[in-house]
């Protein structure tokens, strides 16, 4: 179904700021009479292409900050369908007045909302937007070297300790891949090859401090035996010709007293 011949969106206005916000007032005005159905979506459509250079313009502000242009076009193009849908004609603002902000405030929650890594609490994103501009100017005026942390919180009019945290904000924007190359790396080391691994000696850490006290219980042949056996990793053969007796009785000993200490743990953890 075509559009009411009235309905055309003229493209430019020179009532108006920039070169892309046209003229929609009379678009609007019919928009808000007309009721639920294909002419209403047709002229809304209109008003939506119409205004989509500024949402893009608008988009272009925020280009080089972890976020790809397209994607923050879409996102820009999503503030202006809802800045379309509630905005009152009757209430005398221009669109563009309304617009605006509603389109740059989408942009900005998509930037707190999905790009942040690292849950950041607003404070501390705010401090972030503050420290990096103030960065960007004073390195204009500073050369040959990073402004410390105390010209950039003079520069923003800030304490070192908020501009600390907005620094170390800059950080935690995106995360580091633990397969990423470490900076100065030929060989392709990685995060992750620096990390360590689990000791295996904790397992037994649990197990050693609850038979301790049954093992100090034992007489002291089965306790000296266990000892030269678990802790001093000799052969049943060498404990034997130490103690002066046979192996086999070495190994019933042996399995004897740790049969025992297995149960009086259990029962004891029980």
């Amino acid at each position: 179904m075509r559009s009411h011949p009235n309905t055309a969106v003229p493209t430019q206005s020179k009532r108006h700021t920039h070169d892309d916000a046209p003229d929609t007032t009379a678009a609007f005005e019919r928009l808000v009479e007309l009721a639920e159905g294909p002419e209403r979506d047709t002229l809304r459509q209109e008003i939506v292409k119409a205004w989509l250079p500024m949402a893009h313009r608008l988009a272009g502000r925020f280009r080089n900050r972890g976020e790809s242009l397209d994607d923050l076009r879409q996102v820009a193009a999503l503030g202006l369908v809802k800045a379309v849908d509630r905005y009152d004609p009757r209430r005398g603002t221009a669109f563009e007045s309304y617009a605006v902000p509603t389109v740059t405030g989408e942009i900005k929650r998509h930037f707190r909302d999905h790009m942040w890594t690292l849950h950041v609490p607003r404070r501390v994103q705010d401090l972030r937007n503050r420290v990096r501009f103030a960065r960007q100017d004073l390195s204009q005026t500073v050369s040959g070297r990073a402004p410390t942390t105390a010209e950039i919180a003079e520069h923003a009019q800030m304490s070192e300790e908020e501009a600390k945290a907005g620094l170390e904000a800059l950080d935690s924007f995106t995360a580091l891949s633990l397969d990423a190359e470490l900076p100065g790396s030929e060989d392709g080391y990685s995060l992750s090859d620096a990390l360590g691994g689990p000791d295996p000696a904790l397992d037994i850490i649990v197990d050693r401090e609850a038979v301790k006290p049954r093992l100090a219980q034992l007489p002291e042949r089965e306790r000296t035996i266990l000892y030269m056996r678990f802790f001093g990793d000799m052969t049943q053969s060498r404990i034997a010709d130490e103690m002066g007796i046979s192996q086999m009785h070495v190994s019933r000993l042996i399995s004897r007293c740790c049969d025992r200490l297995r149960d009086q743990v259990m029962r004891d953890a029980a």
